[in-house]
């Protein structure tokens, strides 16, 4: 699909991978639209991009139901939001818990049904969820952000194979660790021993050649990582023997720590 003149919504907009999103799908020729919940932070990237904007809080099932609505002419999602949701599941409150849900699994999941009805109906169309390689390997102390990209993983697979044949695509994106924006690149914290990162300009190419090439499944991230997830993803157990002897609960501990003030 090409996405020169194309309507796309990307949501998440204002975080640093949001902002590298919206200046490559800008560059393709695309008619952005840009959502986020804090309206001087959308508003910045919109000037910056000439996108149009709609603040919306996907926490909130009404703002949820009201984005999709104002977008329907949409012909590709990108759907970029997501909440840290680290830490142990017992420092959760439940209120806590339901919003990481609902931002991370259950908005996107909600905009895709909503969006795909009218792009089918048009014959034409593509999905973009922005997961992580959290959603192929789980880590200690990430129980709540691994159920949360585990089932986007899932979701995104079994949506491709529904609307196959219709001229609707659905790909998943899966960045590693990114540097110089983005959730892990806030907290300071340093990537395990070994494990290169990604820019934020990676993910945004990985987007875009999803939608050119309706891709399935996109990792974003060095081949290390993405040997490493896959083989935790069919060995659990001898990925966390291997995680122990590496070192990684020090880092977990530090993107934890810095990510608990945005639950």
């Amino acid at each position: 699909m090409d996405l020169s003149g194309s309507k796309v919504l990307l949501t998440g907009a204002t975080g640093g991978i949001g902002s590298a999103l919206a200046a490559r799908l800008t560059a393709q020729g695309a008619r952005l639209t840009v959502s986020g919940r804090r309206e001087e932070a959308l508003k910045v990237v919109a000037d910056a991009w000439g996108a149009r904007t709609e603040v919306a809080d996907l926490a909130v099932r009404s703002d949820v139901l009201r984005l999709a609505e104002s977008c329907a002419d949409a012909d590709v999602l990108v759907a970029n939001a997501a909440l840290p949701a680290s830490g142990d599941l017992g420092d959760y409150t439940e209120e806590q818990l339901d919003r990481a849900l609902d931002v991370n699994l259950r908005a996107p999941v909600l905009l895709s049904r909503l969006l795909s009805e009218h792009m089918v109906a048009r014959g034409r169309g593509h999905i973009v969820l922005v997961g992580s390689l959290s959603g192929k390997a789980a880590t200690k102390s990430t129980s709540l952000y691994n159920a949360t990209k585990f089932g986007l993983r899932g979701f995104a697979l079994a949506l491709r194979q529904e609307l196959r044949g219709t001229g609707v695509g659905v790909s998943l994106v899966q960045p590693g660790f990114v540097r110089d924006a983005g959730m892990f690149a806030a907290t300071g914290a340093a990537p395990p021993k070994g494990m290169r990162t990604v820019t934020p300009g990676q993910v945004a190419d990985g987007v875009v050649r999803a939608v050119h090439r309706d891709r399935c499944e996109v990792n974003v991230a060095p081949l290390e990582l993405r040997l490493l997830s896959a083989v935790a993803g069919q060995f659990p157990g001898f990925a966390e023997r291997i995680q122990a002897r590496a070192g990684v609960d020090g880092s977990v501990r530090q993107m934890v720590e810095a990510q608990r003030a945005h639950r």
